[in-house]
């Protein structure tokens, strides 16, 4: 009997973290799939710059305040309720993408807006839910595997290639439509409090300064500085026409490692090394430019440094910041820079690349990490003590168990 109970207890963890990885990577895929598909017929269009800066700007403009609105919306809705109708309402908004095939400036200005709002206005309660379902302990682990479920999840839809907008819309509809069922697994393991923290107290918060100031400075210089760097893949080697792919594979890899060391190590020390590990790619970079190596070398740093801090900044440390209060407006708040750098890249991100020497880059990139890295310096660690000092414990006690049986 003991045995059948412990299987069954087994399976109902694997169920709960399947369920939290679904719940998280399910809206991520829907609308980087869906943004893919709107940036591409956007392209098709012929509008001046002026009139696609303005389109975006209304997305991200939508995505961002609905966020910091709907952040608030938990205070008198239960959360379960909440987002199975934000699911619903995705549902609804994929179903309009039939709309792309009207060629109509004001029918693509309402798709771009309606799918900013249809992610913004409940994605923050999302990772809110996900916080207080995930123990803090398993926080960095669980979140490793979401972005590694999210980066083939996004492959697998960039992919196929489906050319009718129905059918496509159907698919997205049923992809938001099958995160329901996760509910049925989860169960919130934190006891909130009954308000959550103001936007002005969260933002005077000292250590919530400290790991925004990173995350901030990381998002804008790698965002502004990737048309940048694509232009120069396969210019400076034929073979490097490669290094997009690779460096989305190890990033999908040290974002699991990552996940599992920032559960051992600490946020703090993790993030550290991310910062470093870009710095030392830009380096061999900006000074072997010309080979091939060191792009490949520079691709592996970079891309396991994206999946580490994607990671801690996305997922992670923005629900650790909120402690025992509900964290939506931590999270509304901390993935702001995001979008903002993201914005960025798809309007201006070109215009300014081509006032900038291209190897001039990598001294710009290493002087602005330098500068991100020193609040970090000074930011507290967010993993409780007492767990690190249970898996180093751990880690001991497995060595010493197998230099005993070694000398047995």
């Amino acid at each position: 009997m003991r045995k059948e109970e412990r299987k069954s207890a087994f399976l109902d963890e694997k169920k709960k973290l399947f369920s939290n990885i679904f719940l998280v990577a399910n809206p991520l895929v829907w609308y980087y799939t869906v943004i893919i598909v709107l940036q591409e017929n956007l392209g098709m269009m012929s509008i001046s710059a002026l009139t696609t800066f303005l389109i975006w700007c209304l997305h991200f403009s939508g995505l961002i305040v609905s966020a910091l609105i709907g952040a608030s919306l938990t205070k008198n809705v239960k959360r379960e309720q909440l987002l199975k109708l934000w699911i619903l309402s995705n549902v609804f908004s994929s179903l309009t993408l039939i709309l792309i095939n009207t060629p109509s400036l004001l029918a693509i200005s309402f798709l771009f807006i309606l799918y900013g709002v249809s992610l913004g206005w409940a994605m923050p309660t999302c990772m809110g839910y996900y916080t207080e379902c995930v123990p803090v302990e398993n926080r960095g682990r669980t979140s490793g595997l979401a972005m590694l479920a999210t980066g083939i999840g996004i492959a697998i839809f960039s992919v196929i290639k489906i050319s009718d907008v129905i059918l496509l819309g159907i698919i997205f509809a049923a992809w938001r439509a099958s995160s329901l069922f996760t509910f049925s697994f989860l169960k919130t393991t934190m006891i909130r409090q009954k308000t959550s923290a103001s936007y002005k107290s969260i933002i005077n918060q000292r250590a919530f300064i400290m790991y925004f100031i990173p995350w901030f400075m990381f998002s804008l210089v790698n965002y502004l500085s990737t048309p940048l760097e694509s232009g120069l893949i396969g210019t400076a080697h034929q073979s490097t026409e490669a290094l997009p792919t690779f460096q989305a594979g190890i990033m999908g890899i040290a974002a699991v490692i990552g996940g599992f060391l920032v559960d051992s190590v600490g946020r703090k020390r993790v993030a550290i090394a991310g910062f470093v590990l870009i710095g030392l790619g830009t380096s061999v970079l900006g000074i072997y430019p010309e080979n091939m190596l060191s792009w490949y070398f520079s691709a592996i740093t970079d891309g396991a440094a994206f999946g580490f801090l994607l990671v801690i900044f996305v997922l992670t440390i923005w629900g650790d910041l909120s402690f025992d209060a509900p964290s939506d407006k931590v999270y509304a708040l901390g993935v702001t820079p995001f979008f903002i750098s993201k914005f960025l890249e798809l309007t201006i991100g070109e215009s300014i690349a081509a006032g900038i020497e291209p190897y001039a880059l990598f001294s710009f990139t290493a002087f602005f990490l330098f500068l991100a890295v020193l609040p970090l310096v000074y930011a507290p660690e967010t993993l409780p003590e007492k767990h690190i000092r249970e898996r180093e414990l751990k880690s001991y006690l497995e060595k010493a168990m197998r230099e005993r049986e070694k000398y047995a």
